[in-house]
């Protein structure tokens, strides 16, 4: 097992980061959902759907 360990550190490494990485990501994201805020760029002028995402 510790063979197998150490052979895969670098592996483990960087699941670790890019999963702490997603994991942050979706926290904000989460966040500014509840805040109301929108994940769009807010330029609506050229959005098919300017009219769904922001309220009037």
């Amino acid at each position: 097992m510790l063979a197998w360990l150490t052979e895969n550190l670098g592996t483990i490494v960087v699941a670790l980061i890019l999963l702490a990485v997603v994991t942050a990501i979706i926290v904000s994201m989460i966040r500014d959902k509840k805040k109301g805020k929108s994940s769009c760029g807010c330029d609506c002028a050229h959005c098919g759907c300017c009219g769904s995402c922001h309220k009037q």
